[in-house]
């Protein structure tokens, strides 16, 4: 089991007057799915434990409920859910009986795809430009026997560059975000 479902089902962590109910085993497991995508894709863990909760739970969430149940900080649920927002990734959800901010997860896996590829993707390639001119004036102080090859790999680096900065727009067009 990942440590951060670990760590947010742990006896131990729980206060002994905490009124929050633990984790179930299936959101522990969704979690865990969640956290290991985050992996892949270099996300922090506790935004994917707060996707991953707010995805299995059948009603909103405050952000009060995902920092007791997931014993986050108040800072790691404020930035996860911030960052989560502008993804689109999760929606406010305002409700009568309670004048707190709920939050609903957004299952558009093809609208979250897409914005996840713009809004990440996109300016790392942008700055790749300039690392890439650090990249040919670098290889130009090699010497001759190291130069020719270092050369071949940076301008191999500028045209992938290239070729996924052509592409990423239509991708980001074909998933509809």
């Amino acid at each position: 089991m990942p440590a951060a479902v670990q760590r947010a089902t742990r006896p131990s962590a729980l206060p002994a007057a905490d009124p929050a109910p633990q984790l179930s085993s299936l959101e522990r497991e969704v979690i865990a799915h969640f956290v290991e995508l985050s992996r892949v894709l270099g996300q922090p863990r506790s935004y994917a434990e707060i996707y991953g909760l707010l995805f299995i739970s059948p009603r909103p969430l405050a952000m009060d409920d995902l920092m007791s149940r997931l014993r986050i900080s108040k800072g790691s649920a404020s930035q996860g859910l911030k960052f989560l927002r502008e993804l689109g990734a999760v929606r406010p959800v305002e409700r009568d009986d309670d004048r707190r901010t709920h939050y609903e997860a957004v299952a558009e896996l093809r609208r979250l795809a897409g914005r996840f590829l713009r809004d990440q993707l996109g300016p790392q390639l942008t700055g790749g430009e300039a690392r890439l001119d650090r990249l040919v004036r670098e290889t130009a102080r090699l010497v001759d026997g190291e130069r020719s090859h270092a050369a071949a790999r940076v301008t191999m680096l500028r045209s992938w560059n290239q070729n996924v900065r052509r592409v990423l727009p239509l991708v980001v067009k074909l998933l509809g975000s």
